[in-house]
């Protein structure tokens, strides 16, 4: 299946409801919930525009996942960039009818191939212990992990941790200190 990244608009405000509406139980299994406010219209809406003014600013970057025919299968954010630091937090998800096809990974590795263009040099993301989806995405792109909190949290009745991973675009400047990382 074809995928391609576009940039959130205000024009996608409708479809990606439905999108969020149709995922929400799906979703809500495998991260904390956003609440039942953010599934009402009006707050949606109000949130949307606050995504768009955010992207607007360089403060953060989003993206919708599509197919060759636009319909919506997942989205993709990097948020809270540092300009100084040409850094940014990755966080995606993928409707539950297109897990399972490498949809997340091909979106991810899309997003790193550009970095250039949206000057990012590292991109820090988390999961939880029990997302192995979403470890292995970050994994077969090159991310490393740095750090398994302490700090419990309930995930639908399981206890778990979050995972911590980073990723660092390689350059001539750049050397690999003995952790393995390029510094």
């Amino acid at each position: 299946m074809e995928i391609k990244l576009e940039q959130l608009t205000g024009a996608d405000s409708e479809a990606l409801f439905e999108f969020e509406m149709k995922n929400r139980s799906f979703f809500e299994e495998r991260i904390p919930s956003r609440g039942d406010e953010y599934y009402q219209r009006d707050v949606f809406e109000r949130n949307h525009q606050i995504l768009l003014k955010e992207h607007s600013a360089g403060d953060s970057v989003f993206y919708l996942i599509k197919n060759g025919e636009g319909s919506i299968l997942g989205r993709l954010n990097l948020a809270d960039i540092d300009q100084t630091n040409q850094s940014g937090y990755l966080g995606y998800r993928v409707g539950q009818s297109f897990v399972g096809h490498g949809i997340a990974s091909r979106a991810v590795k899309i997003l790193l191939q550009s970095a250039d263009d949206i000057n990012i040099q590292q991109i820090e993301a988390k999961t939880t212990t029990n997302n192995k989806a979403s470890q292995k995405v970050l994994k077969k792109n090159g991310f490393k992990q740095i750090e398994i909190m302490d700090e419990e949290i309930i995930l639908n009745g399981e206890q778990v941790k979050f995972v911590y991973y980073i990723w660092r675009k390689w350059n001539k400047h750049n050397h690999k200190n003995s952790s393995g990382f390029f510094d």
